[in-house]
């Protein structure tokens, strides 16, 4: 063998060994899932669940035409009635979930369930159970089922949120109604604050998620579950490689107060915030934008009890530091109710401490409506009608006025006046609130008619409304 022959004969080899060692590198470099899958696939479920609905759309029931004779009213509500009095049919939706506890406590997503009458869970094997629900609680977008059952295969949750930015997560589902798909990724974000969602730090991921995933498990190596699959972000509808997922630690507290007490309790502070930018914070005496201003106190809230004061801006809740503003509701609604707190302000330039005691946090109805005038309501020929929030006058753009809450379908006089109608005037005699309504309406004859001056979505409309007492 010639020199020539040796160099190229040692080079071939060279270049298998470094072939050989990159194949071996690669193999290594993706984790091997095989083992979390048999493991945690008996534990993960279809959820079916099914509202009732009527056969006919309710939004295209027959209202009589302008102008027809009183006298056909009943024969078109009788043909309308008798179309509509179809046999009710069921509207499905489907999600995923997984056991939690081997007697049959099963955790899925909020609005996998949400309005549904009857759910059905079919496990691994294909056995099907019927579940009741436990709880549900729309702010974290979770719920608990219970099935009938005993010895069933459970997974286990993450005690603690360890998640670490660019570790391999897998997630088990049924998208598209393909039942115990497997799709895996790494995580993409921690604390992610979605609009609309201040009390849940998500994860991001690059999982593939569609819908179907909604409600199924996201494990880590460990064959923890680490997140319970819950949104994508998609302008098409489908998977676009971001999906997030409810953290373990939302899911064990969520857990145990819906199997304890079938709701989920949360602090209240009481306050509208906002972010601070660099600005603001000089404005504010901070050498950085960071903390939470106070922009609103609500009356009657802890915050006004502890005399906060607007123009405050929370820095420490409990020692945790507030660093933007979308901390301190997560902060709060995760500690207890009835405990007093230690708050760190800056006010006026000047670093003090306040005292807080946690209430539970009211609905968002309720909290919608403190602070606001009482709203009074009252019916008049079928139509029913409520004063007008500061936040209808705010959006609507309208100083005066009652806004039409409800239209009776029983009294076909009224069938041009529809619901969030703001009725400003009767007769041009301007309406103020309910009891100006009231007035006017009581003092009208009936089977005459009286003209409304209506604002609907912004636009002047007169309406004939005739009297029915």
């Amino acid at each position: 063998m010639t020199v020539v022959n040796n160099i190229k004969y040692i080079l071939v080899l060279l270049s298998l060994s470094f072939l050989n060692l990159t194949i071996a590198e690669s193999s290594t470099a993706y984790p091997d899932f095989t083992g979390i899958v048999e493991k945690n696939m008996p534990a993960v479920v279809i959820v079916n669940a099914s509202r009732s609905s009527n056969a006919a759309n309710s939004d295209n029931q027959f209202q009589t035409p302008p102008g027809m004779p009183d006298e056909f009213n009943d024969l078109f509500k009788k043909y309308f009635d008798e179309r509509n009095n179809q046999p009710k049919r069921r509207q499905p939706s489907s999600g995923s979930g997984f056991i939690l506890s081997s007697d049959g406590y099963i955790m899925t997503n909020h609005h996998v369930v949400n309005g549904a009458d009857k759910i059905n869970i079919i496990t691994n094997d294909q056995t099907t159970y019927e579940a009741s629900l436990i709880g549900s609680d729309k702010r974290s977008d979770l719920a608990l089922l219970k099935v009938e059952a005993n010895n069933l295969p459970v997974v286990k949750i993450a005690s603690f949120d360890n998640v670490k930015l660019g570790e391999w997560v897998l997630a088990i589902g049924s998208p598209f109604g393909f039942n115990q798909t497997v799709t895996a990724g790494i995580v993409s974000g921690k604390q992610r604050k979605l609009a609309g969602d201040n009390y849940v730090p998500y994860i991001q991921t690059d999982v593939a998620i569609n819908p179907g995933n909604s409600g199924g498990p996201l494990f880590n190596l460990s064959g923890e579950v680490i997140g319970v699959n819950a949104q994508i972000y998609s302008r098409t509808g489908g998977f676009m490689g971001v999906s997030f997922a409810i953290p373990s630690d939302t899911v064990n507290d969520v857990f145990y107060q819906l199997k304890t007490k079938g709701k989920v309790s949360r602090g209240w502070l009481g306050v509208y915030i906002q972010e601070i930018d660099d600005k603001l914070a000089k404005s504010f005496g901070l050498k950085k934008a960071r903390g939470a201003l106070v922009s609103k106190i609500l009356p009657d809230s802890p915050a006004e009890k502890a005399r906060f004061k607007q123009g405050d801006v929370i820095l420490k809740f409990n020692d945790n530091e507030i660093k933007k503003s979308t901390d301190l509701p997560l902060i709060v609604g995760q500690s207890e109710v009835g405990k007093s707190f230690r708050v760190q302000i800056i006010r006026n330039k000047m670093i003090t401490n306040l005292s807080v005691t946690l209430e539970e946090l009211p609905t968002e109805d309720k909290i919608a409506s403190i602070g606001t005038k009482k709203i009074t309501s009252n019916s008049f020929s079928g139509i029913s009608v409520r004063n007008l929030s500061p936040q209808d006058i705010k959006l609507l753009e309208i100083k005066s006025g009652v806004i039409v809450t409800n239209v009776d379908d029983n009294i076909n006089n009224n069938f041009d006046v529809k619901a969030n109608d703001v009725i400003t005037k009767i007769n041009n005699t301007i309406i103020n609130n309910v009891d100006d309504f009231s007035k006017i309406m009581a003092k009208s004859k009936n089977n005459t008619y009286v003209n409304l001056l209506v604002y609907r979505q912004s636009t002047p409309l007169y309406i004939a409304l005739k009297i029915s007492k």
